[in-house]
């Protein structure tokens, strides 16, 4: 049987593992510089920098914040320990740090280049028609309640509805810490098994839908776009309507040519804005391109180029006749299914990180 003596021990060695990884003394270094840049008022002339400076800022301050509660609490229970040693609610308090402390400690599974960043997710509906439609409209929601979860915002950044239900695509923006760091490990195809709500016999239905993420990618990074290799297009936007959707020629599509990677944004309020987000999502995808051509794949994004179809799935949600989601590449598995589709992902992600770390 373990002691609470060994439990603390633990904990000691997981902060002090922490601590080596987060380097406060950086972060300090870190948030220094970005307090005086954010002081020179010159920086609002460009909102976009400034909010992505202060986003930095409050992710940096919150991780520094978290680790020294971390420190503090520790440091409190050892000597709370040794004054009460069978106090019930010292020894939970125990356990309990000892649970916050495993937890905190998968931030060191967060190492790649763009783990830190924000992401935008791209949800597409492959084989099984408007059954696929409407789980890759299920999965939009998924992630959505997976963001909420982690107090992270998700936007609409582009969506194109399904002919009779559904979504045949979507694009979703994701803020948050170690947004993209969470979410690659979603890259491939995802396959939903259940009894077709669109089939008056009630047959069991299978359905495919393909999940892609790309780091939101700051303006410190270089991406060369030259304009001459661009085509931009507008057309009317496809929402559900409002004072700027559908009445004018809103939407924007640019289509990079040299490498046909084709992006656009329509949930805008202007022609100006759905430009702009349109072109820092083409700087993601073409930054992530770069990154692939420079190493290879892992497998994750290696199956996200297979067909969305059966034999090229990384999870399985099975929901009739039992009800079972499973990772293929982990082998991770719940059966409450109704709480994966309501965003309950966090098992299923660590379990992908920790197996490629």
């Amino acid at each position: 049987m373990i002691t609470q003596n060994e439990i603390l021990s633990t904990i000691q060695n997981d902060i002090i593992s922490l601590g080596e990884f987060l380097n406060p003394a950086k972060i300090n270094s870190e948030l220094s510089k970005l307090n005086t840049m954010v002081a020179d008022e010159s920086l609002w002339a460009n909102p976009d920098t400034a909010r992505t400076l202060l986003q930095k800022k409050s992710n940096l301050e919150k991780t520094l914040s978290d680790f020294l509660t971390l420190e503090s609490d520790y440091k409190n229970l050892v000597d709370l320990y040794q004054m009460a040693p069978d106090d019930p609610d010292v020894l939970n308090a125990i356990d309990n740090l000892s649970e916050r402390t495993k937890r905190a400690k998968f931030v060191t599974l967060f190492s790649g280049p763009n783990d830190n960043n924000n992401a935008f997710i791209f949800i597409q509906a492959g084989a099984g028609g408007t059954e696929a439609m409407d789980w890759a409209q299920m999965l939009t929601r998924m992630y959505t309640r997976w963001a909420e979860r982690h107090n992270f915002s998700c936007e609409v950044v582009d969506e194109h509805p399904g002919d009779v239900a559904g979504i045949k695509s979507t694009t979703l923006k994701i803020d948050g810490i170690r947004a993209y760091g969470w979410l690659r490990s979603e890259i491939g195809v995802h396959r939903l098994v259940r009894i077709s709500p669109f089939n008056a016999n009630g047959k069991r239905q299978t359905s495919f839908a393909s999940v892609d993420v790309w780091p939101d990618v700051d303006d410190s990074i270089e991406i060369e776009i030259n304009e001459k290799d661009l085509r931009i297009d507008t057309f009317r936007s496809s929402g559900a309507g409002g004072q700027h959707v559908n009445k004018t020629d809103s939407a924007v599509r640019i289509t990079h040519i040299p490498t046909n990677t084709v992006v656009t944004c329509q949930n805008e309020r202007s022609q100006f804005q759905n430009k702009d987000m349109a072109m820092k999502i083409l700087r993601s995808r073409l930054y992530e391109l770069e990154l692939k051509k420079r190493e290879e794949e892992d497998a994750a994004a290696k199956s996200a180029q297979k067909k969305i179809e059966w034999g090229s799935q990384i999870r399985n949600y099975v929901l009739y006749p039992y009800q079972l989601v499973k990772d293929i590449r982990t082998d991770t598995e719940k059966t409450d299914s109704d709480a994966v589709l309501d965003g309950d992902l966090d098992d299923f992600m660590l379990a992908y990180l920790q197996q490629n770390k």
